[in-house]
């Protein structure tokens, strides 16, 4: 079968695989019929997440028709049309009774190597390196799924794969992020980032109630997005000064929620940008806390941070300091995806939201990597990628 291999740093390539056999009697084969690009697959385009193997097959945002299962699966049938969470949780250990899925103690077979440097591991997760169970990812004609019972979500009605595909990461994502933001009705929520999950973000705080949610992004189309489909206050960074604006719009009290959905390879102007960004570069730190530094500067006193971005590492110049004496609440995590996959299908299929929105560029599996990059360079108005295989 055709995949999306990873070959190092902005090298990615389609190569023909063997297609993935049923390793236990609790899987399931999926032949894909859609799967994204997500920002955090970006990371391991410029080869910022350790434990990526050449050859290693990349993508966490899949859906497609059940072809095979495995005799201990339950609620899977040949036939069946699945979006399958980015996160992969076995069902029964303590954090997955909890509901927190993507803390799951079973999934990860390398857990060891993560434990090394996070002290515990998480769940595995498909397509996203060996620190995180080396499994193979869904940008591929098939794919195994793993604890096939507790993973994917049926789509019986007729919606097209653009509207459901997003269950899969971003959707959720973005809507645990504003959960975790703690918002009231007359909140005001600030969102760093306005790729896929921050538009998500956007939507989700105003489906919480935000009274004022405000977007910060440096691409005007991505801004414009977050306008027309979120009804946001929008604010360039490039154009002015993020504090000065927040402080202007809160009464200079500060957002009651700040939300990072940026994460490791966030931009910002200045000479600590510059700095992390060499400091990266020579690996003397993993992530660029840009958007992060600015939301903790930014956020109210006793209000809350919510981190849906991913960061891999160390990070350098983190103003605890203004954590601990503002008493900000912070708040971040993987997705636990299979908590939000029934209620966001319904307000999905109830007509509430179409998530289809964010989607710019559609295209073949064997375009992929030529997406890879327009992605990474934000060319052609570029926010989110559907591959079909």
């Amino acid at each position: 079968m055709e995949a999306l291999t990873w070959h190092g740093e902005r090298d990615v390539r389609v190569d023909d695989v063997p297609r993935p056999e049923l390793v236990n009697e609790t899987d399931a084969i999926i032949e894909i019929t859609a799967t994204a690009i997500c920002g955090s697959d970006l990371h391991l385009y410029n080869d910022r997440m350790p434990g990526m193997r050449e050859g290693d097959i990349l993508g966490h945002e899949p859906m497609g028709e059940v072809v095979q299962v495995g005799d201990d699966v339950e609620t899977l049938e040949v036939g069946d049309r699945v979006v399958v969470p980015f996160t992969i949780s076995c069902g029964s250990c303590w954090f997955c009774e909890n509901d927190l899925y993507s803390l799951c103690d079973n999934s990860n077979p390398n857990a060891e190597i993560a434990r090394k440097t996070m002290g515990q591991s998480p769940a595995g997760l498909f397509g996203y390196s060996h620190v995180l169970g080396g499994y193979a990812g869904g940008q591929a004609e098939y794919l195994r799924v793993p604890y096939a019972d507790v993973g994917p979500v049926k789509v019986d009605s007729d919606l097209p794969d653009e509207q459901v595909l997003f269950l899969s990461d971003v959707f959720p994502t973005g809507y645990m992020a504003a959960e975790n933001a703690d918002i009231g009705e007359d909140d005001t929520v600030a969102v760093w980032g306005c790729g896929a999950v921050g538009q998500f973000a956007v939507q989700s705080a105003r489906m919480l109630g935000a009274d004022q949610v405000v977007a910060i992004d440096r691409f005007p189309e991505r801004l414009s997005m977050a306008r027309e489909h979120g009804d946001a206050i929008t604010i360039n960074y490039e154009h002015e000064d993020v504090y000065d604006r927040l402080m202007e719009l809160t009464g200079d009290r500060g957002p009651d929620s700040c939300i990072d959905a940026v994460g490791t390879e966030a931009h910002g102007t200045g000479l600590t940008a510059l700095s992390d960004r060499i400091k990266q570069e020579v690996r003397l730190e993993d992530d660029r806390p840009i958007a992060l530094r600015e939301a903790i500067k930014c956020c109210r006193k006793g209000g809350t941070v919510s981190v849906p971005g991913v960061y891999v590492g160390r990070v350098d110049n983190l103003p605890f300091g203004a954590v601990m004496n503002k008493a900000l609440t912070v708040k971040s995590g993987q997705t636990h995806v299979q908590r939000y996959l029934d209620p966001l299908l319904e307000r999905i299929e109830d007509g509430d939201v179409d998530p289809s929105f964010v989607l710019t560029h559609e295209a073949d599996l064997a375009d992929g990597p030529e997406l890879y990059e327009t992605f990474n360079d934000k060319e052609d108005d570029c926010v989110k990628v559907i591959l079909r295989p």
